[in-house]
């Protein structure tokens, strides 16, 4: 809960860059003449929406931040396949759920064919999740 509240804080910090722009683009012939307006029509109504999309997007980015489940790849634009030596872009599977060759000293390149067979080989296997 510290983290959501932390979150939310952090999407805040974009309320004085953001109501000004947003005031001028609405209402470009106009000036902010009290603090009353600038605080009312603005910087209220841009501090809700800043709660509305922290709200939406933390759970999006903790999904797309933690999730293990997608996979990491790294692509050469051109190489040679290692199962069947085509030529063109060649990618190896550096992460994923359980499997890990980070710091493999001999990676193995692969085409798309290939990779994609060698990836469901290591599902099949449960090697990876």
């Amino acid at each position: 809960m510290i983290k959501f509240i932390l979150y939310l804080i952090r999407w805040q910090l974009s309320t004085p860059i953001l109501a000004p722009v947003i005031f001028w683009y609405i209402n470009s012939s106009y000036q902010l003449n009290t603090l009353n307006e600038w605080v009312g029509a603005m910087m209220v109504g841009t501090m809700i929406a800043n709660l509305i999309g922290g709200a939406i997007f933390f759970w999006v980015d903790r999904f797309i931040f933690k999730n293990k489940t997608i996979e990491k790849w790294e692509v050469l634009e051109a190489g040679s396949c290692h199962d069947c030596g085509k030529i063109g872009i060649v990618r190896r599977l550096v992460e994923a759920a359980g499997y890990n060759r980070r710091e493999d000293e001999n990676p193995e390149y692969r085409c798309g064919a290939c990779s994609k067979k060698k990836l469901d080989e290591l599902k099949a296997k449960s090697v990876i999740q």
